[in-house]
């Protein structure tokens, strides 16, 4: 089962978005800046985000982003949906055809625990995560960076890493 870079940097967007909410649209560049990770890639995750409402563009100068809704209303699941990253811990990916076309043996395992990473992944709000970061700064008296993009130039990920 993998969680590639594609729903980590989302998370780690989005959660940056949420740690800078009330200051206003908040730009990617900062965000690249802040998390490393690359302007064009968060270019193309937030085109994602705002196509499933979880942001809002705003255009000019001051321009950037702000969340669509809430930081309660948003789910690690629901962003890791809308840059459309599958959890999948099947070998089918719930086609029941893991074993020469048949369902193996092992597959309601598999089945059941994807539904287990997404029951855990709906409980876990970006409010939760702020609460969670803003706590490991104050403990630390500094800003924790979230998450390094070390991806090479060409946009290459070494290797997906593992859940």
């Amino acid at each position: 089962m993998r969680l590639t870079t594609k729903g980590r940097f989302a998370v780690t967007a989005m959660l940056d978005l949420a740690l800078n909410d009330g200051r206003g649209p908040v730009t990617l560049a900062g965000i690249s800046r802040r998390q490393s990770i690359s302007l064009s890639y968060l270019e193309q995750l937030f085109g994602k985000l705002r196509r499933r409402s979880l942001v809002d563009s705003v255009r000019g100068p001051g321009g950037g982003y702000t969340l669509a809704k809430p930081s309660t209303e948003v789910t690690v699941a629901d962003i890791i949906r809308a840059v459309d990253e599958p959890l999948d811990a099947t070998q089918c990916g719930g086609k029941e055809n893991c074993q020469e076309e048949q369902r193996c043996m092992t597959h309601e395992l598999w089945s059941t625990l994807n539904d287990k990473m997404y029951e855990y992944l709906r409980s876990v709000s970006l409010a939760d995560l702020v609460e969670r970061q803003r706590q490991k700064e104050k403990e630390k008296g500094e800003r924790v960076s979230v998450l390094e993009d070390k991806r090479d130039r060409r946009g290459h990920t070494p290797a997906a890493a593992d859940v």
